[in-house]
Order: C-alpha cells, then structure tokens, then sequence
C-alpha cells in the first residue's frame, strides 16, 4: 500500500538514514531501499541521490517529500473528517504549547473541556515557541498556544486571551512594598530575564530600551519556573505574566508589583494550519478558549 512507502520515505528524508526509517517501520533495511526503488519506477524520477557516506534528496525528491507530507496528513485525519459528518466530538487532540501557557493558562481551560467531551485523548507537548510554529506547519500537531504572535506563511493565528506584566521579586526585596511602579524604577537593578530569542524578553528588552533603563544582567533562563525560583532565592528581580505567579504570590514565596507608564500585555493566541480542516474536537476547543478560564482570586497585594 502506498501510504506505508510514503511514510518510509518521509522518514528516511527526517533521518537521513536508511537503518533509521528501517526501524522506525519495523522492516529491514533492504526494504527500505526496494520501497524507495519502487517509488522511483513508478513516478520515472530519481529522489534520492545515494552515495557511500553521503544521503540527499534530489529536486524531485524535495517535490515528492512536501507532496507526501500532506497526503499522510489527509489519510491520518481521514477519520475525523468522518466523524465531523455525524458531528461526533471525540478523537484526538494534539497540542504544542510553550510552557508559561502550557502550565498556567490552559489547564483551567483543559479540564472544563475534558469535563464536558471526556471521550477526547488530548496529548500536549511543551515547546520553545519557534519549535511550536514549526510542528503546526509541519502537521505534528492540531493547534499551538503561543505568546506575541508572529504571522507566518501558511498558519492561521487568533489571540484568546491577553495577560498583564508584573514585576516580582523577594518578599525581603525594597520594592516589596510598592503597590505599582513605573519601568524606569528598575534601572540598576539586579534582573533576571528569560533567553533573548523568546517574544517576551524581546518586547521587555525593547521597552527598556524606549524608558532608557538599564538594567544590570545576572541569569538567562528558557522557561519561567527557573525565573520565578531564581527570584525566590533573591538573585534579583523579573518581569513575567501575572498569571503565572499567582500560586507563588498567593504562598508568600514572591510579591508582585504592577507595572505603570507604561503598562504591559501580552497577547495569547492559537495557531493552526491555514487550508486545514478543522474537525469537531478543534471547533469545540477553541470554543473552549475563547470562552476563558474560571475566575481565580485576585492575587493579595
């Protein structure tokens, strides 16, 4: 059957490997190369350019490669697409998220979703966010939650929800017992940032670069669970999403303190692929998102 030798292709073109795609699909490695032959009789193109150290696909095999990514796509959501003409919401739904997303504001959202369609397997994969745009084009996954969205060819983005920015730092720190400060009170202060390709550390870095602040360096991290423990150990003071520190602040671990002139969001979106069908599970999802979270309390000042 054809689906199966495209997939051995598609697999041998990510490895680059002949053993690999062999045990990725359970044959040997000679069949993995009577597979591909077979292929290339059939279309009279050559995809592959073998060599005894070397593997690249030819021009046609690059072709061959997109084109067989999305008949594997249509034939894997073949049965959604069945279950959306009996309007039936159940299945399967895969999502990629980055973490501040992933492990504060979806789970309300999840479990409210889950109560309501418990027959849906949902299966979330926590990304850096360029890894996130990456799987929804490349089919991986049904949706990605992403911060500060940035349009891209072939995906379709939406913004559900927006967060507000905060400073936090140690319950002992002088600014502890601020209700709100301007930007510029941070200049010379000890700061703890996330890493300099994330969308959030950009749009703090270029708001301190419009307040002229200067703000002294100590730590880079790639999620906010490393910022906020940083914080908590008094290694300075951050800018992060509200709704990320509640738990802390709630326990007395952080305090956090709004920030004014200016005021700072951040925009929440999903992303999908563009031309996709959306099946029931994701229509009802999204319907999910865009109605919100339950209210949590306010955060103590």
């Amino acid at each position: 059957m054809y689906i199966e030798t495209f997939k051995v292709f598609c697999d041998l073109a990510e490895t680059g490997s002949f053993s690999k795609a062999a045990e990725l699909n359970a044959v040997t490695q000679s069949a993995v190369s009577q597979q591909i032959r077979a292929l290339e009789s059939r279309f009279e193109v050559r995809l592959v350019e073998r060599g005894r150290r070397s593997f690249a696909l030819t021009p046609e095999g690059h072709a061959f490669l997109e084109a067989s990514r999305e008949i594997l796509g249509v034939y894997d959501h073949l049965g959604e697409r069945l279950r959306e003409l009996r309007n039936v919401v159940e299945g399967e739904l895969r999502i990629a998220s980055i973490y501040s997303i992933g492990l504060h504001e979806l789970p309300p959202r999840l479990k409210l979703f889950k109560n309501r369609y418990p027959e849906v397997e949902v299966h979330v994969e926590y990304r850096r966010s360029t890894q996130v745009y990456a799987q929804v084009l490349n089919g991986e996954v049904d949706l990605g939650l992403v911060a500060y969205p940035a349009k891209r060819a072939g995906l379709h983005m939406e913004v559900f929800d927006e967060d507000e920015l905060v400073v936090i730092c140690h319950p002992a720190h002088p600014l502890a017992g601020r209700k709100s400060i301007s930007l510029r009170e941070l200049n010379g202060e000890k700061f703890i940032s996330f890493e300099p390709d994330l969308p959030t550390r950009k749009v703090i870095d270029r708001h301190l670069r419009e307040q002229a602040v200067e703000i002294v360096q100590t730590m880079e991290f790639d999620n906010i669970e490393t910022v906020k423990r940083a914080v908590e150990i008094e290694n300075g003071v951050s800018i992060v999403p509200s709704n990320t520190v509640f738990q802390e602040v709630r326990g007395g671990a952080l305090v956090s303190v709004a920030l004014e002139n200016p005021r700072l969001c951040r925009p929440l979106a999903v992303i999908t692929k563009r031309n996709r069908p959306c099946s029931p599970v994701q229509r009802e999802f999204l319907t999910a998102l865009r109605g919100g979270a339950p209210e949590s309390p306010k955060n103590p000042d």
